[in-house]
């Protein structure tokens, strides 16, 4: 499913639910409103991921996609790999950390304002993202370390009564 919007500016909204959460018009996220100036341009638009493992591909070919037609692909190789990493991580640590709603889609979200692309997925897990500093031998752990290096500014929100939305803005 597929859900694109564009439109001008419109107030932020302070805290948002797992049930309702799809990126409102004129949403950013508020520790990156400072990278905004003017009233920007606008465009989002939306995906919802399935429980299934081949989503990450989904994912990455709709971003791919989305920003072909805003006619940013400069943006894509980067924003492929952040997509990847965060969606990754929503489906192995965010469904498997909610074992009773493992079942939920994943919602990814592109939304452009200007020359910036924010990604934000949501899901449904409580815990949180943090940069880990993995040993040589271990396998994985520095997602969020690519994440933090290809993005302007990147950090997740919970959402009420369950779940979390990580978001990253790319330029």
């Amino acid at each position: 499913m597929i859900d694109v919007q564009s439109a001008q500016t419109a107030p932020p909204r302070t805290s948002w639910t797992a049930l309702d959460w799809w990126p409102p018009v004129g949403w950013w996220p508020d520790t990156a409103r400072d990278l905004l100036s003017g009233s920007p341009a606008m465009a989002s638009a939306t995906f919802v991921l399935p429980p299934q493992a081949e989503s990450v591909h989904s994912a990455r070919s709709f971003t791919t996609g989305t920003l072909a037609g805003w006619r940013l692909t400069e943006l894509s190789e980067n924003m492929e790999l952040v997509v990847s990493e965060l969606a990754t991580n929503a489906f192995r640590h965010g469904l498997r950390l909610a074992e009773s709603r493992a079942k939920e889609p994943i919602r990814l979200s592109l939304l452009r304002r200007d020359g910036l692309v924010a990604c934000a997925l949501n899901d449904p897990g409580a815990g949180l993202p943090t940069l880990r500093d993995p040993s040589p031998l271990d396998i994985g752990g520095l997602g969020l370390h690519i994440v933090e290096s290809l993005s302007l500014r990147w950090g997740w929100a919970p959402l009420a009564p369950y779940g979390k939305i990580v978001w990253a803005i790319l330029r």
